[in-house]
């Protein structure tokens, strides 16, 4: 049965950090045959994303695909690492870390967990200081999450990692990814992560489904002797047989198409161009939110997100009834503050499949979306906005003419 009066025309803008939109060349990889997954033309695709997938990653050692979301990676990355009672330093720094944490607890380990404001990344500075006075290293592991999809606050990795090494403290390190990789720059070997955790709806432009480790040989020998318990999750299994590649069990046929058409793109882009694309529009955003008069939720420049801003919403106004009118009215969907942020944001995802273009559409839904629900602002985000990547055009035809040799002769 149809519902009436249902149709809205022209596309949805889903601008949500995630699932982020899917390319009409991944979605068109998807829809194909589902192949033999134990066939030999399966292990050439099998063999190909895994080899992509430690290029995305930075990373010379292994990856591993799981057909999960990346609550599965974050489990993975745990039972294969670590034992019963053992401690795990976390960074509390949103919705995202502190669901981990819950996780890390369910699972049977103890959890400290380092305050946070949720306005700021992991303080390098306090991880330092905290397993400096570990003296018998009883922490096991520190957790970080690289960008925090539900505040727009990026922490500096390679920072904690220094921070870990100055304390001289043997714990591996692991980092959710989960709406970075792809999108904002990520060294897995050059910044010493142990266990890298990610999924496929973000920077990657898969539906939801995959998920990945990372796995540096520090943490596979931890894994060796870790006595949580695993059977699904097991890297053992998964990286004995990936080598040829195929996978223990049933993969996600076609979401490895999507993801071998994704890789693709990115590569086609080249990694640097699209950090570059995303680190633009990020900046874009926040000269509209300022334009606006209004106040982003991330306090320190320095962690800005590339991929999304969460913006504040004033005194006596809710995000959530504001998120309400621009779907009604525009069609386009933003993500909603979460737990103790619910009702207080919203926030402007800008990573993925994206352009100048969608991000201009976006942002001026947001400014008549302001209008409409009466929230105090000042006109002129848009244009702030537009202006800038106006100005940012011009420099690349710029350089890039500057960079062509000369076709006079």
């Amino acid at each position: 049965m149809f519902l009436l009066n249902s149709h809205k025309s022209g596309r949805h803008f889903l601008q949500i950090p995630g699932p982020t939109n899917v390319p009409d060349r991944v979605l068109r990889a998807i829809d194909n045959v589902t192949i033999d997954h134990r066939g030999p033309e399966f292990a050439v695709i099998g063999k190909a994303v895994l080899a992509g997938m430690k290029k995305v990653f930075k990373t010379e050692s292994h990856v591993v695909i799981y057909p999960a979301s990346g609550t599965g990676a974050w489990e993975a990355a745990l039972v294969n690492t670590l034992s019963p009672g053992d401690l795990v330093l976390m960074a509390e720094t949103g919705h995202f870390a502190t669901l981990w944490k819950k996780m890390a607890d369910k699972l049977g380990l103890k959890v400290e967990f380092l305050p946070g404001d949720w306005r700021h990344g992991a303080n390098p500075a306090q991880i330092e200081a905290r397993l400096a006075c570990d003296k018998e290293h009883q922490i096991k592991a520190v957790c970080v999450v690289h960008n925090e999809t539900s505040t727009g606050v990026t922490s500096r990795i390679a920072d904690v990692r220094r921070a870990i090494d100055k304390a001289g403290h043997p714990a591996l390190f692991m980092v959710d990814t989960i709406s970075s990789l792809a999108s904002i720059d990520y060294r897995h070997d050059e910044w010493g992560v142990d266990v890298t955790v990610s999924g496929s709806q973000k920077g990657l432009m898969l539906p939801p489904g995959l998920s990945f480790n990372a796995v540096s040989e520090k943490a596979l020998a931890a894994s060796k002797t870790a006595r949580l318990p695993r059977s699904y999750w097991d890297w053992q299994e998964m990286i004995a047989i990936n080598s040829t590649g195929y996978f223990p069990y049933t993969p996600a046929t076609n979401l490895l198409y999507g993801l071998h058409e994704a890789l693709e793109m990115l590569f086609e882009e080249g990694l640097d161009a699209v950090f570059m694309r995303h680190q633009r529009h990020a900046e874009a955003t926040r000269r509209a939110v300022r334009a606006w008069g209004m106040e982003i939720l991330c306090k320190n420049p320095d962690e800005y997100s590339s991929v999304l801003t969460a913006v504040m919403m004033p005194n006596g106004h809710d995000a959530d009834a504001f998120r309400k009118i621009v779907l009604k009215n525009f069609n386009m969907s933003l993500g909603q503050g979460l737990t103790k942020l619910s009702g207080k944001i919203f926030r402007i995802g800008h990573l993925g499949d994206f352009n100048d273009l969608t991000l201009c559409g976006t942002l001026a839904g947001v400014e008549m979306g302001l209008s409409l629900a009466g929230v105090p602002h000042r006109k002129g985000g848009v244009q702030a906005a537009m202006d800038y990547l106006a100005e940012s055009a011009a420099k690349e035809v710029t350089a890039s003419i500057h960079a062509e040799p000369s076709l006079i002769t």
